[in-house]
């Protein structure tokens, strides 16, 4: 504040000082020397407030784009028709991704406790309760158990053969769409190729229209090319990742499965030597 009240006094002082000596001498200004003045006064007002308006132009031009608005308008670039071939076959592909990893997630259970709720239940000869179990569990690993328990009267051998039977329906389960996935993973980069070699074809065309093989003419049909590819190889890496993240859930699923039945047979083994001597 004491900076800017003596800014103020000092400015008040050198137009008071100058105002006293042109009264002093008794010169006046011509008014077209003061039009002439305001004139120039105007005018580099004009030029700094253009000067500032580039500044801001070129300001904005150089700041940076968010990402949602550059993909944007690299996929209006590269031919919306190609593009948007891609965009689909991305959209088809992650639901069928999302939709594999929900189901996976939800058929994994504790299937150590479940084995061991069986095995409680058999020991007490309560084999309606260790049914009920099963049915009362989700996922694939209790409904091999819940088969292996309705056969538990009919002997080891079809025990065995029932699990083994309707395990490997359940493993079919679990792979359900798997093939999809594989489709629009193999789609998406020969989708954007496809793009890649219809550009090339725009960008010959140009230039026989053009009889000229000028950078400026090929350009366009280029960038097409260009964008194309990189837009379907980047949709299949997505989605490659996806399907061997399920993959990984498939097998353990079926590994859980394999475990789980043999563990079963144990235990139904163990209830017939106590309870069918």
């Amino acid at each position: 504040m004491k900076k800017v009240f003596a800014f103020v006094a000092m400015m008040g002082l050198l137009t008071f000082g100058v105002n006293q000596t042109i009264n002093a001498q008794g010169t006046e200004a011509p008014a077209t020397e003061v039009a002439g003045n305001d004139s120039v006064a105007a005018d580099s007002t004009t030029a700094a407030e253009e000067v500032e308006a580039a500044d801001v132009a070129v300001e904005e031009e150089e700041a940076p784009k968010g990402l949602h608005k550059t993909i944007k308008v690299k996929f209006i670039e590269g031919s919306a028709g190609f593009m948007s071939l891609v965009a689909i076959a991305m959209i088809f592909g992650l639901a069928l991704c999302i939709e594999r990893i929900i189901f996976l997630s939800l058929s994994e259970i504790n299937s150590k406790k479940l084995l061991e709720d069986i095995q409680a239940a058999l020991e007490k000869g309560d084999v309606e309760g260790a049914k009920a179990i099963c049915r009362d569990t989700r996922g694939p690993v209790a409904s091999i158990c819940s088969q292996g328990m309705l056969r538990i009267d009919e002997g080891l051998d079809v025990v065995e053969r029932s699990v083994v039977s309707y395990g490997s329906v359940q493993a079919s389960n679990l792979e359900k769409n798997l093939s999809w996935i594989t489709l629009f993973i193999a789609m998406s980069p020969s989708l954007g190729f496809l793009g890649t070699v219809i550009g090339m074809v725009q960008a010959f065309d140009d230039i026989q229209k053009a009889g000229d093989i000028s950078p400026n003419v090929v350009a366009g049909g280029m960038k097409v090319a260009l964008i194309t590819t990189i837009f379907g190889i980047i949709v299949a890496l997505i989605l490659q990742v996806f399907y061997n993240y399920i993959l990984s859930k498939v097998e353990a699923l079926n590994t859980d499965m394999e475990d789980s039945s043999v563990s079963l047979l144990d235990i139904i083994m163990k209830y017939n030597l106590k309870f069918k001597k």
